[in-house]
């Protein structure tokens, strides 16, 4: 079982003073923000739909990157894990979890692709 855990760095020489900690689980991610005022944020695992890796050329020099999901979570539809250390790691790790949890939970991502009841009522 493998779990990540990665604090927000700084751009400036990938530096970890921030507030901000993301736990990446089997079945969950969590992120943890804030000094004064704390926010816990968590999105279930089987919600993760794609995923996506962003590295700009500042973030490469320093050995960094941000990953990007995107849920089907109310709360946060998507889900960004800024500037982390092994981010293709964390990117790669969430995609097969997300996909067994998603087998595990026998759970079908749909897509909305614009297709209205209303058009189709039109063509009689």
């Amino acid at each position: 079982m493998a779990e990540f855990t990665e604090r927000k760095r700084w751009l400036f020489l990938g530096l970890p003073f921030t507030f901000t900690q993301y736990y990446v689980k089997e079945n969950m991610i969590t992120i943890d923000s804030g000094l004064l005022k704390k926010v816990e944020n968590d999105c279930y695992m089987y919600k993760v739909q794609d995923v996506e890796l962003v590295t700009s050329f500042a973030e490469r020099l320093v050995g960094i990157g941000t990953v990007v999901c995107y849920t089907g979570d109310t709360t946060h539809p998507k889900l960004v894990l800024s500037h982390i250390r092994h981010a293709k790691e964390v990117k790669n790790f969430i995609l097969e979890a997300s996909e067994q949890a998603r087998m595990k939970r026998r759970t079908l991502n749909t897509l909305n692709i614009g297709a209205e009841v209303d058009d189709m009522d039109d063509d009689e």
